[in-house]
């Protein structure tokens, strides 16, 4: 590993170690979504027309005993219904709530306020790049996760 790969992995150390004090500050302050589930309820709201929770499973990595969870929780918080998929009976669909879109308007809201004063000091041309390399990174390291996946299920 070269020296710009190990500084790369101290600054994400760095950031995740953020988010996750970030995120513990916003559950101190009652957030309207419940610790662990603000992943799965932003999931499911981009999901036009609603979502099964395997798809959830799916497009969040996550052990589908995790995402049965997660949705039993967010059903009794009242974020989320189920309802009866049309093209297969048996099957649940998972869609948002008005509940669920105003936890995440004030959860986001409370988000975007802390990334206003954190950002303060930058131009829109550096939030751009920022934005846009977050993005990429994102993407790539999703696919990296992919192919070490197959290659660890070939074994």
């Amino acid at each position: 590993m070269d020296t710009a790969a190990r500084e790369l992995g101290t600054r994400l150390h760095d950031l995740l170690t953020g988010v996750r004090l970030l995120k513990q500050r916003r559950v101190d302050e009652r957030s309207a979504v419940p610790p662990g589930l603000l992943g799965p309820l932003m999931l499911i709201e981009r999901s036009a027309g609603g979502c099964h929770a395997r798809e959830l499973a799916e497009r969040g990595r996550l052990d589908p005993s995790t995402v049965s969870r997660a949705v039993a929780a967010l059903v009794a918080h009242g974020l989320v219904e189920r309802r009866t998929d049309p093209t297969d009976r048996r099957a649940s669909q998972l869609t948002i709530t008005p509940a669920g879109r105003a936890a995440l308007a004030e959860t986001r809201n409370w988000y975007g306020q802390v990334l206003a004063q954190a950002l303060a000091g930058w131009t829109p041309d550096e939030v751009a790049a920022l934005s846009t390399a977050l993005g990429r990174f994102t993407r790539d390291l999703g696919v990296a996760f992919a192919h070490h996946d197959n290659q660890e299920d070939a074994r």
